[in-house]
Protein backbone atom coordinates (compact mmCIF):
# COMPACT_ATOMS: atom_id res chain seq x y z
CA UNK A 1 0.00 0.00 0.00
CA UNK A 2 1.04 3.13 -0.83
CA UNK A 3 0.08 6.28 1.40
CA UNK A 4 0.21 9.69 0.60
CA UNK A 5 0.37 12.77 2.82
CA UNK A 6 -0.89 16.00 2.60
CA UNK A 7 1.95 18.72 2.20
CA UNK A 8 1.86 21.28 4.95
CA UNK A 9 3.01 25.14 4.43
CA UNK A 10 5.58 27.26 6.03
CA UNK A 11 2.33 28.97 8.28
CA UNK A 12 -0.46 26.30 8.36
CA UNK A 13 -3.97 26.67 9.17
CA UNK A 14 -5.61 24.69 11.22
CA UNK A 15 -9.55 24.15 11.64
CA UNK A 16 -11.34 23.40 14.41
CA UNK A 17 -13.99 21.03 13.87
CA UNK A 18 -16.45 19.03 15.69
CA UNK A 19 -16.33 15.77 13.88
CA UNK A 20 -16.82 13.57 17.67
CA UNK A 21 -18.72 14.69 20.90
CA UNK A 22 -19.54 17.95 21.90
CA UNK A 23 -17.21 20.03 24.12
CA UNK A 24 -17.96 19.43 27.41
CA UNK A 25 -19.57 22.07 29.89
CA UNK A 26 -17.18 24.85 31.47
CA UNK A 27 -14.38 23.90 28.85
CA UNK A 28 -12.73 27.59 28.19
CA UNK A 29 -13.12 27.37 24.39
CA UNK A 30 -11.76 30.97 23.76
CA UNK A 31 -8.86 30.17 25.48
CA UNK A 32 -8.51 26.99 23.54
CA UNK A 33 -8.68 29.00 20.60
CA UNK A 34 -6.35 32.21 21.62
CA UNK A 35 -3.19 29.21 22.58
CA UNK A 36 -3.54 27.67 19.10
CA UNK A 37 -3.49 30.81 17.78
CA UNK A 38 -0.75 31.55 19.87
CA UNK A 39 1.02 28.98 19.00
CA UNK A 40 1.57 29.67 15.31
CA UNK A 41 -1.24 28.89 13.69
CA UNK A 42 -3.83 30.53 11.23
CA UNK A 43 -7.03 29.50 13.37
CA UNK A 44 -11.09 28.87 12.27
CA UNK A 45 -13.48 27.68 14.27
CA UNK A 46 -16.11 25.83 12.92
CA UNK A 47 -17.77 24.80 16.51
CA UNK A 48 -21.20 26.44 17.76
CA UNK A 49 -21.53 25.30 21.54
CA UNK A 50 -24.96 26.03 20.93
CA UNK A 51 -25.33 23.50 17.77
CA UNK A 52 -24.86 20.46 20.20
CA UNK A 53 -26.74 17.60 19.87
CA UNK A 54 -27.44 15.44 22.38
CA UNK A 55 -23.77 14.12 22.75
CA UNK A 56 -22.77 15.17 19.82
CA UNK A 57 -20.70 18.49 18.32
CA UNK A 58 -23.50 18.67 16.07
CA UNK A 59 -26.24 16.75 14.39
CA UNK A 60 -24.91 14.06 11.91
CA UNK A 61 -25.77 15.73 9.00
CA UNK A 62 -24.16 19.37 10.37
CA UNK A 63 -21.28 17.65 11.30
CA UNK A 64 -20.55 16.34 7.99
CA UNK A 65 -21.83 19.60 6.54
CA UNK A 66 -19.18 21.85 8.93
CA UNK A 67 -16.27 19.32 7.62
CA UNK A 68 -16.80 19.46 3.92
CA UNK A 69 -16.87 23.28 4.77
CA UNK A 70 -13.24 22.98 6.57
CA UNK A 71 -12.52 20.75 3.64
CA UNK A 72 -13.04 23.44 0.73
CA UNK A 73 -11.49 26.45 2.62
CA UNK A 74 -7.96 26.94 1.06
CA UNK A 75 -6.58 29.15 3.93
CA UNK A 76 -7.26 25.93 5.90
CA UNK A 77 -4.62 22.95 5.92
CA UNK A 78 -4.93 20.63 9.04
CA UNK A 79 -7.97 19.70 10.63
CA UNK A 80 -8.19 19.06 14.19
CA UNK A 81 -11.36 17.34 15.78
CA UNK A 82 -12.27 19.56 18.79
CA UNK A 83 -12.13 16.27 20.69
CA UNK A 84 -13.26 12.47 20.82
CA UNK A 85 -16.04 10.61 22.76
CA UNK A 86 -18.21 9.15 20.78
CA UNK A 87 -19.79 9.60 16.77
CA UNK A 88 -17.58 9.08 13.71
CA UNK A 89 -18.82 5.93 13.39
CA UNK A 90 -22.15 7.47 12.21
CA UNK A 91 -20.67 9.74 9.52
CA UNK A 92 -18.03 6.98 8.34
CA UNK A 93 -20.82 5.67 5.66
CA UNK A 94 -21.92 8.56 4.51
CA UNK A 95 -18.46 10.31 4.05
CA UNK A 96 -16.98 11.19 0.44
CA UNK A 97 -13.38 9.55 1.43
CA UNK A 98 -12.34 11.11 -2.64
CA UNK A 99 -13.52 14.18 -1.40
CA UNK A 100 -11.72 14.12 1.67
CA UNK A 101 -7.75 12.78 -0.17
CA UNK A 102 -9.12 15.45 -2.80
CA UNK A 103 -9.13 17.85 -0.35
CA UNK A 104 -4.93 17.94 0.72
CA UNK A 105 -6.00 18.55 4.24
CA UNK A 106 -4.42 16.78 7.50
CA UNK A 107 -6.90 14.96 9.77
CA UNK A 108 -5.70 15.50 13.27
CA UNK A 109 -6.95 13.20 16.30
CA UNK A 110 -6.77 10.69 18.69
CA UNK A 111 -9.42 7.85 20.75
CA UNK A 112 -12.45 8.03 18.10
CA UNK A 113 -10.97 10.14 15.62
CA UNK A 114 -8.66 7.41 14.95
CA UNK A 115 -11.79 5.42 13.20
CA UNK A 116 -11.35 8.01 10.58
CA UNK A 117 -7.98 7.81 10.46
CA UNK A 118 -7.88 4.08 9.75
CA UNK A 119 -10.86 4.65 6.72
CA UNK A 120 -9.05 6.44 5.45
CA UNK A 121 -6.12 4.33 5.07
CA UNK A 122 -8.06 1.89 3.88
CA UNK A 123 -10.65 3.16 1.40
CA UNK A 124 -8.23 6.17 -0.13
CA UNK A 125 -4.33 5.49 1.27
CA UNK A 126 -4.40 8.69 2.61
CA UNK A 127 -2.23 9.33 6.02
CA UNK A 128 -2.96 11.13 8.89
CA UNK A 129 -1.74 12.54 12.17
CA UNK A 130 -2.54 10.99 15.75
CA UNK A 131 -2.23 13.76 17.62
CA UNK A 132 -3.54 16.60 20.38
CA UNK A 133 -7.18 17.38 20.17
CA UNK A 134 -8.78 21.00 20.86
CA UNK A 135 -10.47 20.94 23.92
CA UNK A 136 -7.81 17.96 25.72
CA UNK A 137 -4.76 19.79 24.52
CA UNK A 138 -5.32 23.75 24.06
CA UNK A 139 -8.84 24.31 25.81
CA UNK A 140 -6.42 23.79 29.04
CA UNK A 141 -4.99 26.47 31.56
CA UNK A 142 -1.16 25.24 31.27
CA UNK A 143 0.11 23.67 27.57
CA UNK A 144 2.47 20.38 27.95
CA UNK A 145 5.24 20.94 26.81
CA UNK A 146 6.20 17.58 25.53
CA UNK A 147 2.98 17.63 23.97
CA UNK A 148 3.49 20.75 21.85
CA UNK A 149 6.66 20.05 21.27
CA UNK A 150 6.17 16.83 19.37
CA UNK A 151 3.26 18.25 17.90
CA UNK A 152 5.38 21.29 16.30
CA UNK A 153 7.95 18.73 15.41
CA UNK A 154 5.25 16.94 13.41
CA UNK A 155 3.60 19.94 11.69
CA UNK A 156 7.33 21.76 10.88
CA UNK A 157 9.17 18.53 9.77
CA UNK A 158 6.72 15.76 9.15
CA UNK A 159 8.62 13.69 11.48
CA UNK A 160 8.15 11.56 15.08
CA UNK A 161 11.29 11.39 16.97
CA UNK A 162 10.80 9.78 20.57
CA UNK A 163 12.59 7.88 23.13
CA UNK A 164 11.19 5.95 26.08
CA UNK A 165 11.53 3.19 28.21
CA UNK A 166 9.77 -0.33 28.23
CA UNK A 167 9.31 -2.78 30.56
CA UNK A 168 11.11 -5.59 30.11
CA UNK A 169 15.07 -5.73 28.24
CA UNK A 170 14.50 -6.99 24.79
CA UNK A 171 16.99 -6.60 21.76
CA UNK A 172 15.86 -6.12 18.16
CA UNK A 173 14.94 -3.72 15.54
CA UNK A 174 12.29 -3.28 13.11
CA UNK A 175 10.98 -1.48 10.34
CA UNK A 176 7.57 -1.41 9.05
CA UNK A 177 4.28 1.10 8.34
CA UNK A 178 2.71 2.44 11.76
CA UNK A 179 -0.32 2.36 12.00
CA UNK A 180 -3.09 1.96 14.77
CA UNK A 181 -4.39 4.39 17.76
CA UNK A 182 -7.36 3.78 20.01
CA UNK A 183 -7.41 -0.38 20.56
CA UNK A 184 -11.43 0.08 20.89
CA UNK A 185 -11.73 1.58 17.71
CA UNK A 186 -9.47 -0.82 15.55
CA UNK A 187 -11.48 -3.64 17.10
CA UNK A 188 -14.86 -1.86 16.38
CA UNK A 189 -13.71 -1.94 12.40
CA UNK A 190 -12.97 -5.40 12.07
CA UNK A 191 -14.96 -7.27 9.30
CA UNK A 192 -15.57 -3.89 7.87
CA UNK A 193 -14.74 -1.88 4.78
CA UNK A 194 -13.28 0.77 7.17
CA UNK A 195 -9.99 -1.03 8.58
CA UNK A 196 -6.72 -1.13 6.17
CA UNK A 197 -5.04 -4.62 5.49
CA UNK A 198 -1.72 -3.28 6.73
CA UNK A 199 1.44 -6.32 6.40
CA UNK A 200 4.80 -5.69 7.85
CA UNK A 201 3.31 -3.10 10.06
CA UNK A 202 4.04 -1.27 13.50
CA UNK A 203 0.94 -1.64 15.73
CA UNK A 204 0.73 1.26 18.26
CA UNK A 205 -2.42 0.98 20.49
CA UNK A 206 -3.98 2.72 23.99
CA UNK A 207 -7.23 2.82 25.54
CA UNK A 208 -8.54 4.78 28.75
CA UNK A 209 -11.34 3.13 31.26
CA UNK A 210 -10.85 -0.51 29.87
CA UNK A 211 -9.82 -3.33 32.51
CA UNK A 212 -6.51 -5.57 31.32
CA UNK A 213 -9.10 -8.53 30.80
CA UNK A 214 -11.00 -5.84 28.08
CA UNK A 215 -7.86 -5.25 26.31
CA UNK A 216 -6.99 -8.79 26.29
CA UNK A 217 -10.51 -9.53 24.69
CA UNK A 218 -9.61 -7.50 22.04
CA UNK A 219 -6.38 -7.60 21.54
CA UNK A 220 -7.31 -11.55 20.75
CA UNK A 221 -10.16 -10.24 18.89
CA UNK A 222 -7.08 -9.02 16.78
CA UNK A 223 -5.00 -12.05 16.73
CA UNK A 224 -7.85 -14.84 16.28
CA UNK A 225 -9.03 -12.03 12.65
CA UNK A 226 -5.25 -13.03 11.78
CA UNK A 227 -4.52 -8.78 11.97
CA UNK A 228 -1.22 -9.12 14.69
CA UNK A 229 0.32 -11.64 12.72
CA UNK A 230 1.57 -9.64 10.03
CA UNK A 231 2.84 -7.01 11.71
CA UNK A 232 6.47 -6.63 12.88
CA UNK A 233 6.16 -5.25 16.13
CA UNK A 234 3.28 -4.47 19.01
CA UNK A 235 3.69 -0.79 20.81
CA UNK A 236 1.15 -0.54 24.00
CA UNK A 237 0.56 3.14 25.06
CA UNK A 238 -1.31 4.42 27.71
CA UNK A 239 -4.22 2.28 29.10
CA UNK A 240 -5.44 4.30 32.47
CA UNK A 241 -8.68 5.00 34.21
CA UNK A 242 -9.85 1.23 35.16
CA UNK A 243 -9.88 -0.24 38.38
CA UNK A 244 -8.52 -3.32 39.36
CA UNK A 245 -11.41 -6.01 41.80
CA UNK A 246 -9.91 -8.18 44.72
CA UNK A 247 -11.08 -11.23 42.30
CA UNK A 248 -8.64 -9.93 40.18
CA UNK A 249 -6.33 -12.03 42.30
CA UNK A 250 -3.11 -10.67 40.47
CA UNK A 251 -4.31 -10.51 37.22
CA UNK A 252 -3.33 -7.06 36.20
CA UNK A 253 -2.41 -4.90 33.18
CA UNK A 254 1.25 -7.45 33.69
CA UNK A 255 -0.16 -10.11 33.95
CA UNK A 256 -2.19 -9.51 30.71
CA UNK A 257 1.00 -8.28 28.99
CA UNK A 258 2.94 -11.43 30.32
CA UNK A 259 0.03 -13.80 28.99
CA UNK A 260 -0.05 -11.81 25.32
CA UNK A 261 3.61 -12.61 25.02
CA UNK A 262 3.41 -16.12 25.36
CA UNK A 263 0.17 -15.87 22.90
CA UNK A 264 1.63 -13.88 19.96
CA UNK A 265 4.40 -14.18 18.67
CA UNK A 266 5.07 -10.50 17.71
CA UNK A 267 7.65 -8.41 19.72
CA UNK A 268 5.11 -6.64 22.54
CA UNK A 269 6.59 -3.19 23.67
CA UNK A 270 5.11 -0.88 26.59
CA UNK A 271 5.73 2.38 27.89
CA UNK A 272 5.09 4.12 24.32
CA UNK A 273 3.85 8.06 25.48
CA UNK A 274 0.68 8.15 23.60
CA UNK A 275 -3.18 8.10 24.36
CA UNK A 276 -5.49 9.73 26.98
CA UNK A 277 -2.86 10.91 28.51
CA UNK A 278 -0.94 14.39 29.03
CA UNK A 279 1.89 14.14 27.39
CA UNK A 280 1.59 12.20 23.94
CA UNK A 281 3.55 12.30 21.07
CA UNK A 282 2.20 12.33 17.73
CA UNK A 283 1.91 10.13 15.10
CA UNK A 284 1.83 10.05 12.19
CA UNK A 285 -0.81 7.15 10.55
CA UNK A 286 0.83 5.28 8.16
CA UNK A 287 4.54 6.52 8.14
CA UNK A 288 7.48 4.63 7.44
CA UNK A 289 9.08 4.03 10.91
CA UNK A 290 11.73 2.32 12.81
CA UNK A 291 11.92 0.74 16.36
CA UNK A 292 15.34 -0.10 17.95
CA UNK A 293 14.80 -1.99 21.29
CA UNK A 294 18.20 -2.20 23.61
CA UNK A 295 17.74 -3.01 26.92
CA UNK A 296 14.46 -1.39 28.37
CA UNK A 297 15.64 1.82 26.09
CA UNK A 298 13.27 2.27 23.08
CA UNK A 299 13.73 4.35 19.97
CA UNK A 300 10.60 5.31 17.68
CA UNK A 301 11.59 7.44 14.69
CA UNK A 302 9.14 7.96 12.07
CA UNK A 303 9.24 10.16 9.02
CA UNK A 304 6.72 10.46 6.17
CA UNK A 305 9.35 11.73 3.67
CA UNK A 306 10.53 8.17 3.05
CA UNK A 307 6.90 7.57 2.10
CA UNK A 308 7.22 9.49 -1.14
Amino acid sequence: MKIQFPELPSQIGIAVVPLSGAAIEGTDLALGLRQLQESGFEVFNYYDHAQRYQRFGASDEQRIGLFYEALENPAVHVIMSLRGSYGISRLLPLLDFGKIAASGKLIVGYSDINALQLALLSKVSVGSLCGPMFCSDFAIPDLRAFTQQHFQLAMGEQRSDVDFVSDIPQEFSVKGTLWGGNLAMITHLVGTEFLPEIESGILFVEDIAEHPYRVERMMLQLHMAGILQKQEAILFGDFSGYKLAPHDNGYDFSAMIAYLRKTISVPIITGLPFGHCEDKVSLFQGASTEITHMGTQVSLRSNIHQNK
